[in-house]
């Protein structure tokens, strides 16, 4: 099992090409489900993840072809077999994604239940309860979703959708399957983090009928069919984020190409306040840090605020800062799991049900810690960036979830840090 060595104490310095973002490239794999004809994906970033998706793709028969350029060619027109069975799927929570468009294609699909990370539940009865609201008579049997169409029905129909809390993955499954339902769909309380209309753009290419995508309303007009296309996945909002940090940590002064601030308003508002200088220069944003800088407390709430999946990466920058804060979490219930493992690097932190406590020490020093779900690792790099000697990141196969080459985009900026067996 890989582990990093991490020696602390260096600055950053230079440029960091920001990959394709995980949460957008594995709705629009399982989007190339909806249509017969040729996609290209570009910007598809090498992860664990994705490995596992092309994967789970191959198996129902769609032909998956993956290039060293980050392209995906896909074409789903052979597909024969709409399922998601738990042995490819049981490490990744993404694969219930897959239950809209094979419905809305094939009128049929069957699906396990998720696995994935360990920071909470995440149900899927909003999945269930919008897809039934189109139509579909779903079950749960033996750990699998069974979906179908009715008896003489060979489509979804539209349907006004208003989920009880806002779900990312449930807009995106509930947009795909829209698509190629009969009439209108609206969904009510939908999600608007960036990577929802760079799906919708692409469904767009694809021949569909949305408006509204990025706003809590999208509209909907069925098609009898889509086509084939290109796209370029949106640049990964959670890795320029988590680099804005470690470098606001570490100090030094480095751009992120291919970063998008607009993405990333509630994090920057943040790091400026805390005294990090962030600027959007051509093709990118540019970050500069000097010295320690100032605590700062947040909560942690959807798109446009305060994203969980920055929850961690923030607190690394916090336990290093002058002054004490508060983080307060409300997305995920068991997501400070990191903090016992921070505290080993000599962190200051408390933990009261939803808020973390953080008081600021000037000086980590390294140990062995272990990563528990992939923000976590991310968090325990920064802090190892900072701690001063050596510190070893155990089970690093969670950051391979979320992280394109990590490790070699730090060492390119100056860390003193290693992959090891």
């Amino acid at each position: 099992m890989d582990k990093l060595i991490i020696r602390g104490g260096r600055e950053l310095h230079g440029e960091v090409q920001i990959s394709g973002a995980k949460n957008a490239a594995l709705p629009e794999l399982c989007a190339a489900l909806l249509t017969a004809e040729p996609v290209i994906l570009r910007n598809v970033p090498r992860l664990q993840d994705v490995s596992t998706m092309l994967k789970l793709i191959r198996n129902m028969g769609v032909q998956a072809e993956r290039a060293e350029d980050g392209t995906v060619s896909l074409n789903a027109g052979a597909l024969n077999l709409p399922e998601a069975p738990y042995e490819l799927v049981k490490t990744m929570r993404a694969s219930v994604l897959a239950l809209g468009p094979l419905l809305a294609r094939f009128g049929h699909a069957r699906v396990s239940l998720p696995g994935g990370c360990a920071i909470g539940s995440r149900p899927v009865d909003q999945h269930i309860k919008g897809l039934t609201s189109m139509g579909a008579e779903i079950v749960v049997e033996h750990g699998y979703m069974m979906a179908k169409l009715p008896a003489g029905r060979t489509r979804l129909k539209g349907a006004r959708i208003a989920t009880d809390m806002v779900t990312v993955t449930g807009t995106e499954n509930f947009l795909m399957a829209a698509c190629l339902a009969e009439g209108e769909t609206i969904l009510e309380n939908a999600a608007q983090e960036p990577e929802i209309p760079d799906l919708a753009e692409m469904l767009i290419k694809m021949g569909a009928r949305i408006e509204g995508h990025g706003t809590s309303r999208i509209r909907i007009q069925g098609v009898d069919q889509l086509h084939g296309c290109e796209h370029q996945v949106v640049a990964d909002r959670i890795e320029a984020g988590t680099f804005l940090c470690a470098v606001a940590a570490t100090g030094g002064d480095v751009v992120l190409k291919h970063g998008r601030a607009d993405h990333l308003e509630a994090v920057i508002e943040k790091l400026r306040d805390a005294g990090a200088t962030v600027t959007e220069v051509a093709g990118g944003v540019r970050v500069q840090s000097h010295g320690r800088l100032k605590a700062q407390s947040f909560r942690t709430t959807e798109y446009p605020g305060f994203p969980t999946d920055m929850q961690a990466q923030f607190m690394a920058l916090n336990a290093i800062s002058h002054g004490t804060s508060k983080v307060t979490e409300t997305i995920f219930e068991n997501r400070f799991m990191h903090v016992n493992e921070m505290v080993r690097l000599g962190a200051n932190i408390q933990i009261d049900g939803k808020v973390s406590v953080v008081e600021g020490v000037p000086r980590l020093s390294g140990a062995m810690v272990m990563a528990t779900d992939l923000r976590a690792s991310a968090s325990l790099v920064i802090a190892g960036l900072v701690a001063e000697g050596e510190t070893l990141i155990d089970r690093i196969y969670h950051l391979d979830r979320g992280y394109d080459q990590m490790e070699t985009k730090l060492r390119a900026l100056g860390a003193d840090i290693v992959r090891t067996p």
